[in-house]
């Protein structure tokens, strides 16, 4: 063993502020001297402690390569350019092959197939054969508490090792989190202090660099399909999301670690801002809460930020909350009881400065997980004993706040919920994924074998039924079980909001989404059921050589399994009343049949063909001219939906293409516009001139959310017409309650009351000329959940218009149907779209001139305003605040932009500041420091959207 004493790698700190939450303890590890990377004085002797590990905290075997000599430039000390995905792996096998603390191993691989490398560093003991295994079936044994007595759960607790997890750099162009953790790794692998000894024997630290390495390569954000991986966690689309969550059902974290950057200088560790979801246990927002003091006293620079000092700073509860159940921090909180935490370095600081403060936070958070590591495994237990306790009473959590001076304005009401049904009437293959969805998150699913009477049923939408009878063949979701709080978390109605900030959506109710159906109820039931091992579907029985074989088209899944065998060249013929598809018997190969299976859709034999229309390949243009981004937003889900998983060719028409009818636009039956910013798209008058005979033609016009209906209005393909939205008017991410009219094929197989996803979008009257396809009633059925305000301007206007012109049509979705792949409902529908028939020829092509059929008390508004168009892809921010408060806010507004829009509305004053580009929160150039600011004027807050 060679032992070295390296330099330290960071200078003398000055002072810091301490925050007033700081307790004694934390004092204390304010005071003490920073680990390892400081270094000793020159000269000094590792010195021998009786435990054998060494006082020094340079003191580092020479065997195992540090980073900086491994690759040749020293981490964020004049680097000029980023760790190259090839320079992480081969560094992670280096620190393997020269240390006996670490295993290596591959998560899966990327959409483009780059590995995705992961090192698991610990007590070689603990890595010995079967040792780790050993260790993770351990915490996997405290995560049931029905496997294992108290006695052997306390055994694991006072001996184990606790499992963390440090990952970073989830969006590509955030580098520094990834960068700290190859120090973080060194320093485990190599150091020799009692602090290294005391976190290898009590904690397995698993360090995952980068959770995407397509994006890493681009600089961007986005995965190389333009999905944000930080979005993508419940649903699981892109292969590097599914790959993290199975080697963490492997290895579940107690505590987890999510390394970001963000715009600024500032550092970002929680506790969270509100809202926090209702459903993640009380001891993780506890530990989070204490690793916050613990980075707070590990951080160095200037500490705490004030109303004065905003460069090198950290801050607490601003910006990031723990609500929406797609982020690196709420889905390891809430589905696996780890301390969930995101990391955020404001990206203009020196890169030096973001690796060194990304290790301090790394480090200072592994420190306090080994030191309390007793504490963390007992608790670990206890709250899955607790989620049994609650899933058997029918208990939800209540609502909560964390920040200073937020109170909790929606509480959680007075409900009991003991089981959630799925019912087997429709979209069946949509309600076996949602089964494998939660099955691959260890959700105990079964399947009633006998029918059983419900006395007080809740069904999805807001109804209720007495004694409904739930039929043989539903799948049933017991509360009573270890992970009740995720059941509530992703299946729940409603999200029961507790306090109005938002930078994502307010709804992802999984049945919702899908639009299958579903009750929940608080009533003590015991049917007959058969646990769920594995997905159901394929053929259910065997066609004579001339028959045929059916299924309704009527979910995502048997949308998918269509497109994949029109394109391997089955003829499939569906009826336009029923929605049923036919293949011949000739045509089911056992591939094909294992496809059925493995998307959940049943075959069911027949001994004559099929009726009804022939199914032909669209052929699809992807619109990817002016105002579109092609890197992000509803054009990189249509790559995933239509081309990855669907399996149909894209060909990329830009505006050129149209305005010059080009051979890419005209020999296309299908132009696909995504959303995006430009309300023409760029077209020419002859452009939209062309794109209308295209139509008329028999092209197909499928246009999404802002973009895509607005370049139809603007080429005459529709009579519909954008209202303007009142100032006091939000819908953060929700479910309404629509109307679907099936006589339309783009309504085809969908229920004839569904649930439409609505994240702001735009506001469309009714069509006088085609068929309005999804209407938000206008009647007392209108409903809708997660946080709206003024939602019922909604009521009568439409979501979805079918609208022939010639021989063709344009259906245009008013909200994103692609929307981050997980709007299953929305996936089916634009799969009719691709799929209808020609429409029944009208009498021009030209623009339309008939008068929409808009609600009286609206008549008068029939443009949408300049400032409708502030929120491009996404939303505008909108602040709101007492109308008293009006002109103090617009101040503090002006510090930053002049371009703001203020209306007050029953005493509340709402201001609107454009958000051209789309930008997220956490990306947003001023809107963290405007809150800040806002609340240090004393202005309370009643709600930020953003």
């Amino acid at each position: 063993m060679t032992v070295s004493t390296l330099p330290p790698t960071a200078g003398p700190r000055p002072a810091r502020s301490i925050s007033r939450r700081l307790g004694g303890a934390a004092l204390a590890l304010l005071l003490a001297p920073l680990p390892l990377l400081p270094g000793t004085p020159a000269g000094a002797h590792p010195r021998p402690t009786p435990a054998g590990c060494v006082q020094d905290p340079a003191a580092r075997l020479a065997t195992v390569p540090s980073p900086e000599r491994h690759l040749g430039f020293p981490l964020g000390l004049g680097q000029q350019r980023v760790v190259t995905d090839d320079e992480i792996r081969s560094y992670l096998g280096a620190v393997d092959a020269a240390s006996d603390r670490v295993v290596t191993g591959n998560l899966g691989d990327s959409v483009r197939g780059q590995s995705l490398p992961y090192a698991i560093v610990s007590d070689p003991g603990h890595l010995r054969r079967g040792a780790l295994e050993k260790i993770a079936q351990d915490v996997r044994d405290l995560r049931d508490p029905r496997r294992l007595s108290g006695r052997r759960a306390a055994e694991i607790a006072a001996r184990g090792p606790a499992i963390v997890w440090v990952t970073g750099n989830v969006h590509g162009g955030e580098y520094s989190g990834g960068d700290a953790a190859l120090k973080t790794l060194y320093e485990l692998a190599a150091g020799l202090s009692c602090e290294v000894r005391e976190r290898n024997e009590n904690l397995v630290t698993i360090i995952v660099p980068t959770q995407n390495p397509d994006g890493r390569d681009a600089g961007r954000r986005q995965n190389e399909y333009g999905f944000d991986l930080n979005r993508d966690w419940f649903a699981r689309t892109q292969p590097e999301t599914d790959a993290k969550v199975e080697l963490l059902r492997r290895y579940p974290a107690q505590v987890f670690v999510d390394a970001h950057e963000m715009g600024g200088r500032e550092y970002f560790f929680p506790p969270n801002a509100d809202p926090i979801h209702h459903e993640i246990a009380d001891e993780v927002v506890d530990w989070i809460d204490r690793i916050g003091a613990a980075n707070a006293a590990g951080f160095g620079y200037n500490g705490a930020c004030t109303d004065t000092v905003t460069t090198e700073c950290y801050f607490n509860y601003d910006t990031y909350d723990m609500f929406f159940m797609g982020y690196g921090d709420t889905v390891p909180a809430t589905g696996f009881g780890a301390a969930g935490m995101t990391y955020e370095k404001g990206s203009a600081s020196a890169v030096q400065d973001r690796v060194q403060q990304q290790f301090d936070t790394q480090w200072a958070t592994v420190g306090w997980a080994a030191e309390h590591r007793r504490e963390i495994l007992t608790g670990y237990h206890r709250i899955w004993s607790d989620a049994l306790a609650e899933g058997r009473a029918g208990r939800l959590q209540p609502n909560e706040v964390v920040q200073p001076a937020n109170e909790v304005r929606f509480p959680v009401p007075d409900v009991t919920v003991r089981s959630y049904f799925l019912l087997p009437d429709r979209q069946l293959g949509d309600v076996r994924r949602l089964v494998e969805r939660l099955r691959r998150m260890d959700v105990e699913v079964y399947r009633l074998t006998r029918p059983v009477t419900v006395p007080d049923a809740r069904i999805f939408g807001g109804r209720s039924a007495r004694n409904l009878s739930v039929p043989a063949g539903a799948y049933w979701i017991p509360m009573e079980q270890p992970q009740k709080h995720w059941i509530q978390a992703v299946l729940g109605e409603d999200p029961y909001v507790p306090f109005p900030y938002f930078y994502d959506v307010s709804s992802w109710s999984n049945p919702l989404l899908m639009g299958v159906g579903t009750i929940w109820t608080g009533d003590r039931l015991s049917p007959r059921a058969e646990r769920v091992r594995g997905v159901d579907g394929g053929r259910s029985g065997y066609a004579p050589r001339s028959g045929s074989y059916s299924y309704p088209l009527d979910s995502a899944a048997a949308a998918e399994l269509t497109f994949r065998l029109l394109g391997a060249g089955v003829p499939l013929r569906r009826d336009q009343r029923s929605g049923v598809v036919t293949l011949s018997a000739a045509g089911l190969t056992g591939e094909r049949d294992r496809l059925a299976r493995s998307l959940g859709v049943t075959l069911t034999p027949g001994r004559r063909g099929g009726t009804g229309s022939t199914l032909a390949l669209p052929d699809v243009g992807l619109y990817s001219g002016a105002g579109i981004s092609t890197t992000a937003g509803s054009h990189g889900e249509a790559r995933y939906v239509l081309g990855e998983r669907w399996g149909l060719d894209l060909t990329p028409v830009g505006t050129a293409d149209i305005n010059d009818n080009t051979a890419a636009f005209t020999g296309r039956t299908v132009l696909l516009v995504p959303d995006g910013s430009n309300p023409t798209g760029g077209l020419t008058a002859a452009g939209q001139a062309n794109l209308r005979a295209w139509v008329a033609a028999g092209g197909t016009y499928l246009g999404l959310r802002n973009q895509g209906t607005r370049m139809a209005r603007a080429a005459g393909l529709t009579s519909t017409v954008e209202l303007p939205k009142p100032d006091d008017y939000t819908v953060i991410g929700s479910h309404l309650r629509v109307d679907v009219d099936r006589s339309s094929p783009v309504g085809l197989g969908r229920p004839a009351e569904d649930f439409g996803f609505n994240n702001n979008d735009a506001i469309l009257s009714p069509s006088s000329t085609g068929r309005n396809v999804l209407t938000y009633p206008a009647d007392g059925r209108f409903w809708h959940n997660g946080f709206t305000e003024r939602a019922d301007v909604l009521r009568g206007t439409v979501a979805l218009v079918d609208e022939p012109t010639g021989a063709g049509r344009a259906v245009l979705f008013a909200f994103n149907p692609l929307f981050r792949a997980y709007n299953e409902s929305g996936l089916h529908l634009v799969a009719n779209a691709l799929l209808a028939p020609a429409a029944a020829p009208t009498a021009s092509p030209g623009a339309r001139t008939a008068a929409p059929a808009v609600p009286p008390e609206r008549a008068a508004a029939m443009a949408v305003p300049a400032a409708e168009n502030l929120g491009g892809q996404w939303r505008p921010i909108s602040i709101r605040v007492a109308a008293a408060d009006l002109d103090r806010a617009r101040t503090v507004v002006a510090r930053h932009t002049g371009d703001v829009r203020a209306a007050t509305v029953d005493g509340t004053a709402y201001l609107t500041i454009p958000n051209p580009a789309g930008l997220a929160a956490d990306e947003h150039p001023f809107l963290r420091d405007l809150v800040r600011q806002l609340r240090a004027a004393g202005i309370p807050l009643r709600s930020v959207v953003a």
